[in-house]
């Protein structure tokens, strides 16, 4: 029998790979032929989805972009053990896209059948877990805090340090919650972590729920992605059939057990208080600070919030230790992140890669350069809240304190990239409008010096005192990051002001000589 795999995910959906999957069954129905089709989560090369792998005694063979034209030639091909073919890229494995990466939360995606706990397990699967059930709780926490891990929602906030809270605050209940919200633009991990290895995010959360001593953990999707609810779903059922979730588990007399909850479709929400709020039935409004929500969070008791990618990474440093993943990446940022290309470029996609590469490796040794032919001007890593990187600063290493050294962030590793066209003072306007639509309007800061911000670039744009409305724009910007109560506030002028100052010309401004700047 021939084992042929097509994703499973969002992105290959998009681009008719369910249609395609039923077509492959059907031609070797007709033709009599013996044909396995495993829907798996995506590589995350995604210019060639659908990408559609075959089975061959020396490993997989990948073809695409396949359309259903291509569905006759390409089962003959597989046929006959990967043959060549106008769409085969050899090897998956040695596509060059993949061949240098450092995958390790995305080990398993585009691997292994996402619904299957045996294939999980014989990639790996629940090794972390198994450990941690015979683990001390304290113990699990110190195993996390060595591997340097960092929240990688955004924030990349020590995750051992927030365990640590919640396990050393008593109370009779704690909570874990997922927060899967993924609301940035030109991002897509969560997404595909979630369709491609839902159990990896499940085991992550039932260790965390061991390390703290919670029972219960709540996992909050974004609504825009009825795909990975709907993958998730079927692999919490799996996973408590398994008995890998709910009471007793695997007969260690410990139990965590886990609800899907979906998003309310609002930005703020992504904001780990205002998400609080959602699962709590209310409007999402972000809470002042303090209390943490690790001393009182979800119902008032000590809750562990961490993103998709954080949880899901844990399996990995519990089965392999923490010095393994430690030994990855540079200076205070261990391990790797899932960097998402995505914007006018030619191979966008997901790389993932241990901190220290460069923005320009990651543009033009993975990305290819822009799709347009064009030359690149401008690129905004940390979603729409990241500020925009003009080439002088693509050298900079990919890393927490070097972002933070050049007025950047790398957020959740949203890469977006925009060629000369761009109009950046339409670029700043539009975050300034973004802030305004999304804002919770719970603080002034927020919710009112957004709306100002953006008549202020208005006026600039229609060259109405453009030098002193610059001036204001700049006051403005440093009320909104002072005073705001969280970062949607705090953090739309990093757009706004890098656009200012990489690329004046666009506003109508003299360029200011990096010598006054200095003085």
């Amino acid at each position: 029998m021939k084992t042929l795999y097509v994703p499973l995910d969002t992105a290959a959906i998009a681009m008719g790979a369910d249609a395609l999957a039923g077509a492959f069954r059907d031609e070797a129905a007709r033709r009599g032929i013996a044909l396995r089709v495993v829907r798996n989560g995506s590589r995350g090369m995604h210019w060639l989805e659908p990408l559609v792998e075959v089975q061959t005694p020396a490993g997989r063979v990948a073809y695409g972009p396949v359309s259903l034209a291509d569905v006759p030639s390409v089962l003959e091909a597989a046929c006959a053990d990967g043959a060549d073919h106008p769409l085969c890229h050899g090897p998956t494995d040695d596509i060059p896209f993949l061949r240098t990466q450092e995958r390790l939360t995305f080990a398993r995606v585009g691997v292994i059948d996402p619904l299957s706990i045996p294939d999980y397990e014989a990639h790996g699967g629940f090794a972390g877990l198994r450990r941690a059930l015979a683990m001390a709780p304290a113990d699990i926490v110190a195993e996390v805090s060595d591997s340097g891990l960092r929240g990688r929602g955004g924030a990349a906030f020590p995750t051992g340090i927030k365990w640590r809270t919640v396990l050393d605050t008593p109370a009779p209940r704690k909570f874990i919650v997922c927060n899967a919200d993924e609301g940035d633009s030109g991002t897509f991990s969560d997404r595909m972590l979630m369709e491609g290895d839902p159990l990896s995010l499940i085991e992550g959360m039932a260790i965390a729920g061991l390390a703290v001593g919670a029972s219960c953990g709540y996992l909050y999707v974004r609504s825009e992605y009825p795909q990975a609810e709907a993958v998730l779903a079927a692999a919490l059922a799996l996973a408590r059939q398994g008995g890998w979730l709910g009471e007793n588990i695997q007969d260690s007399g410990l139990s965590f057990d886990i609800e899907l909850r979906r998003g309310a479709g609002a930005y703020i929400c992504g904001e780990e208080t205002a998400l609080l709020d959602s699962l709590e039935g209310r409007r999402g409004m972000v809470r002042a600070k303090p209390p943490l929500p690790a001393v009182r969070g979800l119902f008032g008791c000590p809750t562990v919030i961490n993103n998709v990618i954080s949880l899901a990474t844990v399996p990995i440093i519990l089965a392999r230790g923490a010095a393994h993943y430690r030994d990855f990446g540079m200076g205070k940022s261990r391990g790797s992140l899932p960097f998402q290309i995505a914007g006018n470029i030619r191979r966008g996609g997901l790389v993932e890669k241990a901190f220290g590469l460069t923005l320009r490796e990651l543009l033009f040794d993975y990305g290819g350069g822009s799709a347009s032919g064009r030359p690149l001007r401008a690129v905004q890593v940390g979603g729409p809240l990241g500020a925009y990187l003009p080439e002088s600063q693509w050298d900079t290493p990919l890393d927490y304190e070097a972002f933070i050294g050049i007025s950047a962030m790398l957020g959740h590793g949203g890469v977006v990239a925009f060629d000369d066209t761009v109009d950046m003072a339409a670029m700043a306007e539009y975050a300034m409008e973004f802030c305004a639509i999304e804002s919770c309007g719970k603080c002034t800061p927020c919710r009112i010096g957004s709306v100002r911000g953006t008549e202020v670039i208005g006026k600039i744009r229609r060259d109405e005192a453009r030098e002193e409305q610059a001036a204001l724009l700049r006051e403005l910007c440093d009320t909104m990051v002072a005073g705001s109560l969280c970062a949607l506030g705090g953090m739309t002028p990093y757009p706004v002001l890098s656009a200012l100052e990489h690329f004046p010309e666009d506003f109508g401004l003299a360029r200011v000589p990096a010598a006054a700047q200095t003085a």
